[in-house]
């Protein structure tokens, strides 16, 4: 359940933290999975969890924050007060470039749908200068992020064709802009309803997921793709699969037409295809990310936009699943004051 607070205390920034005042955050089928405790646990997908195991309640849940540092903790420069900024909302396994994440702001830790949040300085990056509005740059870190390391854990690159499976969401139209431009033909599984959308977001094609999407995709790159990278799971694993030639990649990270499926193992071996999981991005992909929304190079899709008052009606319109990009709950003005 969700449940609003109006005296909820408002953070304090510890040695190493800035408070963080919200100017947007984006609503994610991550907040919708931990708030149900949809994750499963190893050996029993149907049990109730969190994406790490047990959660802990209350929680302020949205990882994706922009924002302006309203105070700072000690060792960190005040100067940096004022500064917009966006946040990595990742909690990482160790200090390393490359660590996984193992935890995220809104789920191991409090999150963005809030006036006010707290994270490290290493967490927060200045984006003062990026073109991007304050509502674009809240729908980057999980949706994007996500997106940018799947295509680099796919070493997806120019010239390559792609599949992009739930393509009209948030992660699919992701990566349907992100591998666009980075030089990548891209086929995108939608709904019919929802093709001029993800065709102006830069796919090539569309296939309609209630037809033959194998067919489809197969008469567009008849000699194969070299490339999945997948939301969705499900039955299209074993529909698609054969459709990936030698040295193909089949990259997922998400799960929501199902958990458990089957697929002939042959098709994998025989190919030599890697199966790849990935859970969000690590330090380098998120600072690709970061080099994309102070160049704006990609430009989020907005597809409504709601007070954090309204924060309830927002995830109800999102598990609708008939918008196209983001949904951006709206915290503050960036001119009013800490």
């Amino acid at each position: 359940m969700l449940r609003p607070y109006d005296d909820w205390p408002r953070p304090v920034p510890e040695a190493g933290e800035v408070l963080v005042r919200v100017l947007a955050a984006a609503v994610n089928n991550t907040d919708i999975w931990t708030r149900q405790g949809a994750y499963g646990l190893p050996g029993d997908p149907h049990a109730q969890a969190g994406w790490r195991g047990p959660l802990h309640f209350p929680r302020v849940q949205g990882g994706d924050i922009c924002g302006v540092i309203a105070e700072v903790g000690q060792g960190v420069d005040p100067a940096r007060i004022g500064q917009r900024v966006l946040v990595d909302p990742a909690l990482y396994r160790d200090h390393t470039r490359g660590a996984p994440p193992v935890g995220l702001l809104g789920s191991e830790a409090d999150g963005g749908f809030a006036e006010f949040v707290t994270a490290t300085e290493a967490q927060t990056h200045d984006v003062t200068d990026s073109p991007l509005s304050d509502e674009q740059l809240a729908a980057l870190p999980v949706a994007y992020g996500t997106a940018m390391g799947m295509l680099e854990r796919a070493d997806v690159a120019a010239g390559e064709t792609v599949v992009v499976t739930g393509a009209s969401g948030g992660v699919g139209l992701a990566l349907v802009q992100l591998a666009k431009a980075r030089g990548a033909t891209v086929i995108a599984v939608t709904s019919g309803d929802k093709t001029t959308d993800v065709l102006a977001a830069g796919a090539s094609h569309t296939v309609d997921r209630n037809g033959d999407p194998a067919q489809q995709i197969a008469r567009y790159s008849p000699e194969g793709v070299d490339a999945v990278a997948d939301v969705v799971g499900g039955p299209l694993i074993g529909q698609l699969m054969p459709l990936l030639g030698d040295d193909g990649r089949w990259v997922i990270a998400g799960a929501v037409a199902g958990e458990v499926v089957e697929f002939d193992l042959r098709r994998l071996y025989l190919h030599n295809i890697a199966l790849i999981g990935s859970a969000m991005h690590t330090r380098e992909h998120f600072d690709a990310l970061l080099r994309t929304a102070r160049d704006g190079a990609v430009r989020p899709v907005i597809a409504a936009r709601y007070p954090l008052e309204e924060l309830t009606t927002a995830q109800e319109q999102f598990l609708r699943y008939r918008h196209v990009g983001k949904i951006v709950v709206t915290v503050a003005d960036r001119n009013d004051h800490p």
